[in-house]
Parts: structure tokens; sequence; C-alpha cells
């Protein structure tokens, strides 16, 4: 027998139910807030912005003549949402430019208007012991599949380095897709997120392994700094490699591996803004003209990839024997990162300069 039932209700209908004592946020076995400041303007970001979030489970007990509202799950959620109605914490510039630092009051009315109506997806329960509710909790927190690294930190962090990541994934996870460098499957385990930060960290700093990406998250959760000039670079670097390789063109090569893919990114990245720890001498002056000329010196390198790979016979000239190395072992490694890149590099710089 069916003892829940899926209903919808406004955010005003639990504000009434909280000013009216007919809404518990509390009971024994619910997690207690613990959210950071940032974790709820991000929270109430996606409300303004009209996105879903997950469904609140309650119950309801008749308590006297009152009908009270019990919130088995959901009750971070809730707390924040009628915190930024009473006015207790600001939205975040990194989460919304338009509303930063404005609470629930100093929101445009018809921004309030359409917060209070937002609409939550709601479980009641009905006639459950106590007992039942407690097992349902507990098979609630029982379904969540083992984080994988970048979700934890997607769970972890919210500030500027989180939101650009989220917000270039995104952006390119198409190309990623259809050019084969990952897989929908990778991508709903946020693979995209995974390579757009390392490709990022490339950016804002060295070429370098991908251990220890966590700590640009830390560094960048409070400030943005020179994170907009990344995302300029970012772009610009994904427009030659769109220029280069249409996405079902990139397919076709080696440069879809994702080791690959990385040389290919930093490579070009050296190439237009000189990136740190690759080779200066080998830094080519490229622009929008020599798109083709790069296509071809780019096929090469992946064609012969694949002559060197798979005839075991042949005598492979000692540059692309580290390189092709390089690709298959420690793909990851800072040392394998800077050889394939400067390989890479020189041999634009050695094509468009003879």
């Amino acid at each position: 027998m069916k003892n829940f039932d899926t209903r919808t209700y406004n955010v005003s209908d639990f504000i009434e139910w909280h000013n009216n004592g007919l809404l518990e946020l509390s009971p024994d076995f619910q997690r207690r807030s613990v959210w950071t400041e940032k974790a709820k303007s991000y929270l109430i970001d996606t409300l303004i912005r009209s996105k879903p979030i997950p469904k609140i489970l309650i119950t309801q007990n008749l308590q006297g003549s009152k009908n009270v509202r019990v919130v088995v799950d959901g009750q971070q959620r809730l707390r924040t949402i009628l915190g930024f109605y009473n006015g207790d914490f600001k939205i975040s510039r990194v989460h919304n430019k338009e509303f930063s630092g404005k609470t629930y009051e100093n929101l445009p009315p018809e921004v309030q208007n359409e917060f209070l109506k937002y609409e939550l997806g709601v479980d009641v329960l009905f006639d459950l012991p106590y007992e039942d509710i407690l097992d349902i909790f507990a098979r609630i927190n029982s379904y969540t599949v083992k984080l994988q690294p970048q979700e934890i930190l997607n769970a972890r962090y919210v500030g500027y380095f989180k939101q650009n990541i989220f917000e270039y994934g995104l952006k390119y996870v198409n190309y990623y897709i259809e050019g084969t460098v990952l897989t929908k499957a990778n991508v709903t385990r946020m693979a995209e997120a995974e390579l757009t930060a390392d490709l990022f960290i490339s950016l804002i700093d060295t070429v370098k392994t991908n251990k220890g990406i966590e700590s640009y998250y830390k560094k960048y959760e409070e400030e943005e700094d020179d994170l907009p000039v990344a995302c300029d670079k970012f772009d610009l670097i994904m427009s030659y490699i769109g220029g280069i390789y249409p996405p079902a063109e990139l397919a076709n090569t080696n440069w879809k591996r994702p080791q690959l893919f990385y040389t290919l990114f930093t490579s070009l990245g050296h190439c237009l803004f000189g990136l740190k720890g690759l080779n200066v001498e080998f830094k080519a002056n490229i622009n929008e003209k020599v798109i083709g000329k790069l296509r071809v010196i780019l096929d090469e390198i992946s064609l012969k990839f694949d002559t060197y790979t798979e005839d075991k016979n042949i005598d492979i000239p000692s540059d692309y024997k580290e390189f092709i190395d390089y690709t298959r072992r420690g793909t990851t490694d800072t040392a394998a990162r800077i050889s394939r890149s400067n390989f890479v590099c020189k041999k634009i710089f050695n094509s468009l300069n003879s």
C-alpha cells in the first residue's frame, strides 16, 4: 500500500507554515545545519534562476488541532530558503553578479514574487510511526553512489574556481563528447569539469601534473583574481582547436586521447600566450591565417604516431620515441606533460619558420 504522495508547494507555503509554527525542521534523525554562506548563496541563485533542486521529504503530524509538517529530508535547503527570506545572508557575486550583495528585501519586486512562487517538489508521508520514518531516512542516505574525486570537489566548493570550471565544462561539453575526448558516461560523473579544471590550471599556473587540483578550488573560493583573464584565454584556445579540428574530425585523430588533447590545448596555449613550464624557444607566433598549416602539422604528428606504434620493425626517431613513451605511461605526470607539449611546440615552430 502506498503511504506517500507527491505534491508541489510554493516557497511562500513553507514561509507561512514556519511563521505559524507548523513546520518542524529539526527532528532527531536529521543532520544539523552545516552549510556555509557561499553554499546558501548558491542554492538561492538556483531558485532565482528557476533551476530545479532535489525534492523535499516531509511527514504530517496532527498536534492538537494543528497539522504540523515535519521535514524528513531537506532541512538544510529549507533553512537556507527561510534564512534568505528573513535577511540572514546576501547573494554572493560569485553566483550572481546582477543581484550581488542583495538580501531578499533588496531584490526587485518581480524577482521577489518569482522567488515566493518557486515550486518545491515534495513527497508527503502519511501516518507512519517514528521507526518507519527513521527507516526511510536511512534508505534515502544509502542509495548514494560513491563520489568520484571531481564530484567531491563540486560538492565541497561553491566559489569562483568551481563556478568557472562548471560554466566552461558545460560550454564545451558537446565538443568534448562529439570529439570523443570524453564519453557521455564520463560526463555523468563530471569528467568535463575535471578536464576543464586541469586545462585552466595550465593557464593560471603552469603545465603540471593533475594532482593537487583542490588547492585551486581553495585559492579561488573567495576571490576571482586572474580567472577572468584565464577564461578569455581558454575561449581563444578552444576557438583555435575548433578551427583546426571540428569535433567529428578530431575524433579521427590521436588528439582525441585525453592526454593528447591536454597536449594540444597547452601547445596552442603556449604559442598564443606563453605558458609557464614550457620552453620559450619553441613559442611560435600563430594567428588565424595559419589554421590550415597547423592542421597539416598536427595531422602529421598524429599519423606518425600511428605509424611508429603499429609497425614494431620501424626505427623510431628519438624525439618521437619520447613523445610516444610519455603518451603511454605517466601520462599526467609533470615531466610527461611538459615533454609532450614542448615536442609539439617545437614541431609547430620549426614548420612555421622553415
